[in-house]
């Protein structure tokens, strides 16, 4: 771990802008990929025909590891810049952006999004910048990437900055921080240096845009909820559950509880990295041994906080959701599988109480019969078993969801009101 501040880094756009190509040169220019490992994929692209692709390969190949593991787990692609030390919760591709997005354990801070130079604003980059801004992330560095494909003209870039800035203000995303930079992920262009190229252009480079992100506070003041990723039984020691912080402090000493399942206990021990400590932060992974608590009495999906300020246990709760796609349509009585945190629980849509306009955040029609791919909503949700999750407007970082059905995200979305069981 780094002593730098940390920030997670989503990589957005849509698919075929390049973004795979450029989160390899990131990790490429920031030396967090070696360059033999470039080299070996250099020649594997050029075997299979594919010269160039060497930095998207890297991403691809740990992307292909991932697709066999089950688990929802985020390929943490690290990196360091001057100022702070990058985690990338996106890596590209579309199904794993959205549930990584949201049921990553790690929410986005800010975000990258690559928009194509020859190509400019497509159904996807409005997905995702719409996305963004349901999901709260505060800050975009917009890369225009492909520069080499118009020859570094000012005329495309400019263009290009014209039809995303309409886009934003639809979206009413705050512009005036948005920085905007010409890029050749390919070739390199104002990644990590100042290109040639483009001598019309003197803002900065890729990397320097990501040392000016403001820096994130760590959500220490919140009450402590620490999502349950798995529970262990360790000889010597007994059951030890695991999990990531994600708001508040957990203490040595503590009395905690366990929603929904309802157990609690005086907290014994806290390990990180195989090392015993007295606290854990936000963003810690951690392994933790409660008095009394048994391998049975807990499971995944359960969420840890304070014993006199427990985790909240949804009734039914109110959420906005958007459909990003969906063979037909949805109507109330419809249940998926909603993920949230580190749990998976079957959830009926009760009730779809508002269709919202997507460009604007207007209520557009009251209880509307169905919902589709492409519409925004408020609906009331009803889980099919005890879930815990909580209002994103008071610890976001337990309130947002994605839902699932037939081996794909149909909808994200977060939650606005927890009715307690």
């Amino acid at each position: 771990m780094s002593d730098k501040p940390h920030q997670n880094l989503a990589i957005i756009g849509h698919v075929d802008h390049g973004k795979s190509t450029l989160v390899g040169r990131l990790l490429f220019e920031t030396g967090s990929v070696p360059e033999h490992v470039i080299e070996q994929h250099r020649e594997e692209a050029e075997e299979k025909g594919k010269g160039g692709f060497e930095f998207a390969y890297v991403m691809d190949n740990l992307a292909e590891e991932r697709e066999r593991g089950v688990t929802i787990d985020i390929a943490h692609q690290e990196f360091d810049t001057d100022e702070y030390y990058f985690t990338i919760v996106d890596c590209p591709g579309h199904r794993d952006f959205v549930k990584n997005m949201i049921t990553g354990a790690s929410q986005a801070d800010n975000a990258v999004l690559v928009v194509a130079a020859d190509d400019g604003v497509a159904p996807q980059t409005r997905e995702h910048v719409f996305l963004a801004r349901t999901l709260g992330i505060n800050e975009l560095i917009i890369g225009v990437n492909k520069m080499d494909l118009v020859d570094y003209q000012e005329s495309s870039y400019k263009e290009v900055i014209g039809e995303v800035e309409d886009l934003l203000n639809q979206v009413r995303f705050a512009t005036d921080d948005t920085t905007f930079v010409p890029i050749s992920a390919f070739e390199g262009d104002n990644v990590a240096e100042a290109s040639e190229n483009t001598d019309w252009y003197d803002g900065p480079t890729l990397l320097e845009s990501l040392n000016d992100l403001p820096e994130a506070e760590p959500p220490t003041d919140a009450p402590l909820r620490l999502p349950i990723q798995d529970v262990y039984t360790i000889s010597g020691i007994g059951t030890v559950p695991v999990g990531r912080v994600e708001t508040g402090i957990l203490n040595t000493g503590d009395n905690v509880s366990f929603q929904p399942s309802d157990v609690g206990g005086e907290v014994k021990t806290v390990e990180m990295h195989h090392e015993e400590v007295p606290k854990a932060e936000p963003g810690d992974n951690v392994g933790f041994n409660v008095r009394g608590i048994g391998k049975d009495d807990i499971r995944r999906g359960d969420v840890c906080g304070p014993a006199d300020d427990p985790p909240s246990v949804a009734e039914t709760f109110k959420a906005q959701v958007v459909v990003m796609q969906h063979p037909s349509v949805i109507t109330a009585g419809y249940t998926p599988v909603f993920h949230a945190h580190t749990a998976q629980v079957a959830c009926t849509i009760e009730s779809i109480d508002q269709k919202i306009d997507p460009s604007s955040g207007e209520v557009a029609e009251e209880n509307p019969d169905f919902i589709k791919s492409g519409d925004a909503a408020v609906v009331t949700v009803r889980p099919q078993k005890p879930l815990s999750i909580e209002p994103s407007g008071e610890i976001p970082e337990l309130g947002s969801f994605a839902i699932r059905d037939m081996g794909q995200t149909i909808a994200a979305g977060k939650v606005l009101e927890v009715n307690e069981r």
